[in-house]
């Protein structure tokens, strides 16, 4: 049997963004089925689009386009293609190549979600006269008796992506539809739904990785816009190791490809401790240094009203991480956080997402993290 939304008292104009996958062809599917009024529309984030994906990676390729188009046929709804590239490339791509540059590594997902997804998209359809916006993310919104929306974790924890969506303030989300999120389905029933649909994307394979790097080399797309700059790469004391082609190539937390001419005295393994853009320099050192007590975030997100004072919750720290609990209270627009047990690999750039239960409190960036055995 097909799950499908509760239908509401009034049917609401729903712009469905259909990214030519599965989920967002299901999600649009379900939107119509609860008695919404609903238009597809496939945005173009790439400048110089491919014609054809290559397996799981890239995205808004022709193919995907006219996926997500055949897909609305068989639905039986209006579609359109709407150009946001230049936004794309300005608010997404243009912060992801910065922030390594600055040392720091970034979550465009998150940054495209709150500029594109939810800003650029959201303002437009509002301006046209829709109610809401519909995607295929694995989040619930719950609305309260006094009308306000909290973003809670999906039914099924397995594909829960409320961590990308922890950006979205309360008025995105009084206009954001997740008609996948308060289901308990696998993926192979939601492609069994697709298919029972006749949706052609059911067996279309997920995207995954960064989309805009469609061969997935990360390091060599970095190094093609910011140049290779030689570097050192050196252990806690400073002692000289080997040399990088750019220190942007590297990860807090990162084992592998140091390309370290000798073993460590102890014969362990090292890791990147530290990223110095300033005097480009890579610091390894054992895993133990990556124990990390506490953090300061910035820019803070809150999804609903900020919390007034300090307070005990879960933190997710990556998208397919797990929860540790934190202590956080915000001090002058930004969030200190206190780990219960220390967490390793934590990354400036990265969000921090604070859930209290299922709900979603905010996500603010990660700017320093205070180490056990030292702060770098």
């Amino acid at each position: 049997m097909t799950e499908t939304l509760p239908r509401t008292p009034r049917p609401l104009r729903v712009l469905a963004a259909m990214s030519g996958g599965v989920d967002s062809a299901v999600a649009a599917a379900r939107a119509v089925e609860a008695g919404h009024d609903v238009t597809g529309v496939h945005l173009a984030l790439s400048a110089n689009p491919q014609s054809f994906r290559t397996g799981a990676r890239g995205c808004c390729t022709i193919e995907d386009s006219r996926d997500a188009r055949r897909a609305a046929d068989v639905i039986g709804i209006p579609f359109y293609c709407w150009d946001l590239a230049e936004r794309f490339r300005e608010d997404v791509v243009e912060d992801f190549i910065a922030e390594y540059e600055a040392g720091r590594t970034p979550n465009p997902c998150l940054r495209c979600n709150e500029k594109i997804k939810f800003a650029a998209l959201l303002d437009k359809a509002l301006a046209l006269g829709f109610d809401a916006v519909c995607t295929g993310h694995y989040a619930t919104v719950v609305e309260r008796p006094d009308g306000s929306r909290e973003l809670h974790r999906a039914s099924d924890m397995a594909k829960d992506q409320s961590y990308v969506l922890g950006v979205l303030d309360e008025k995105q989300l009084a206009h954001a539809l997740f008609p996948l999120g308060d289901t308990i389905t696998t993926k192979d029933e939601i492609r069994a739904e697709a298919e029972r649909r006749g949706l052609a994307v059911a067996k279309k394979p997920d995207s995954h990785d960064i989309c805009f790097i469609a061969d997935g080399d990360t390091q060599g797309f970095l190094a093609k816009r910011l140049g290779k700059a030689e570097g050192d790469i050196v252990d806690e004391s400073g002692a000289k190791l080997g040399t990088h082609e750019g220190a942007f190539g590297f990860t807090i937390g990162q084992r592998k490809g140091l390309r370290i001419g000798h073993p460590a005295a102890d014969g362990k393994p090292r890791y990147v401790l530290d990223i110095s853009p300033v005097n480009n320099t890579v610091t390894v050192g054992p895993v133990e240094s990556l124990d990390v007590t506490a953090l300061t975030a910035i820019r803070p997100r809150w999804c609903g009203t900020p919390p007034s004072g300090p307070a005990t919750y879960t933190a997710q720290l990556r998208a397919h991480g797990g929860e540790t609990e934190v202590f956080a209270e915000p001090v002058d627009g930004e969030i200190r956080v206190t780990f219960t047990e220390p967490v390793r690999g934590v990354a400036p750039g990265q969000a921090i997402v604070l859930y209290d239960g299922t709900r979603v409190v905010g996500s603010a960036t990660i700017a320093t993290t205070t180490r056990a055995t030292a702060t770098l």
